[in-house]
């Protein structure tokens, strides 16, 4: 029998019980999570060095890259020592704290996407208002609420988790401490406030999606009547990016939380998993660089100025 008192761990789901597999598993998910962090660092990195980039949108970005760094860093370097060390345990301790950390990162980044919708829609569908509504205060305040919120909202989800009482054993359907594969090992009836909690959860993330595609449906009303091409093509270059960022956000963490936990399969919750856990962070970068001009130009000009300032370096020393 177990219980919130005996707990002392629990057991997360290997990708391989092969050791030659386990190898791979962490040498692919170090190349993930190195690529990640690069790609993150270089926007972070880049917004803050160019001063054309110090704008509200490329603020918000600068956030969600921070955001990204976060979520990625809370999943992936447990999973890879584990299966270094072959491994699959978690302490109960690390297993509230890699809830709280990644419910958090994970909620201030949607909040981050919401926001950054509602400054796409000030600045293409009312661009005479744009410097007076998003001004320097208002920005900080709004990442700031995001950040506020998240810290909250983990912090709910978290106590009402780990508040249950576990009977179900102690092997979680995961490769991290996901909440419906924690809910699958409590008692039946310890865990309906976490359920009212992940419902509520549901309507606020439905709200922020309305939101989000009644802000966008003005967005392509106004864009289609620009009367030039390369106006269009601008505008759209600032939306289509952060559009497909909420699309794959949305898709692959609603259907980990809402599928039906105990039909689901485990390489299918494994799959699931990496999609919006690992997936994600590193694609933010990759979409906002192809995509966005300015991050593109930016960046090529920082990646110039570094290799010409190591070539001019490497002549002085030979001479």
């Amino acid at each position: 029998m177990f219980n919130q008192t005996t707990m002392t761990e629990f057991l997360l789901l290997g990708f391989s019980d092969i050791q030659e597999l386990q190898i791979l598993h962490f040498v692919v998910f170090l190349v993930v999570y190195l690529a990640a962090l690069v790609g993150n660092l270089l926007i972070i990195t880049t917004i803050a060095l160019d001063l054309h980039l110090h704008t509200p949108m490329f603020f918000f970005l600068m956030n969600l890259s921070i955001l990204d760094l976060g979520s990625i860093s809370v999943t992936i370097p447990k999973s890879m020592a584990n299966s270094l060390m072959n491994t699959r345990s978690i302490s109960y301790s690390a297993s509230v704290t890699q809830v709280f950390l990644f419910f958090f990162f994970a909620s201030a980044d949607f909040a981050i996407l919401t926001i950054m919708a509602y400054d796409r829609y000030v600045a293409i569908c009312q661009p005479l208002h744009y410097e007076r509504v998003m001004n320097r205060r208002a920005c900080v305040q709004m990442a700031a609420s995001a950040w506020i919120c998240g810290l909250l909202y983990s912090a709910l989800h978290t106590g009402n988790t780990f508040a249950i009482i576990f009977c179900g054993g102690n092997m979680v359907d995961q490769f991290f401490c996901e909440i419906p594969q924690l809910l699958k090992l409590a008692c039946s009836d310890t865990y309906r406030s976490e359920v009212g909690v992940i419902v509520f959860s549901v309507c606020l993330v439905f709200s922020c999606f309305v939101f989000i595609i009644v802000s966008y449906v003005q967005i392509f009303k106004t864009v289609l009547r620009i009367p030039s091409e390369q106006g269009r093509q601008k505008a759209f270059s600032t939306c289509l990016p952060h559009l497909g960022v909420i699309s794959l956000f949305l898709s692959t963490a609603t259907f980990a939380y809402l599928k039906p936990t105990s039909s689901s399969t485990s390489g299918l919750n494994l799959m699931v998993g990496v999609l919006y856990s690992v997936l994600l962070p590193i694609m933010n970068p990759i979409i906002y660089s192809r995509r966005n001009q300015e991050i593109k130009g930016a960046l090529s000009k920082w990646i110039g100025w570094r290799l010409l300032t190591k070539n001019k370096l490497s002549i002085f020393l030979l001479q």
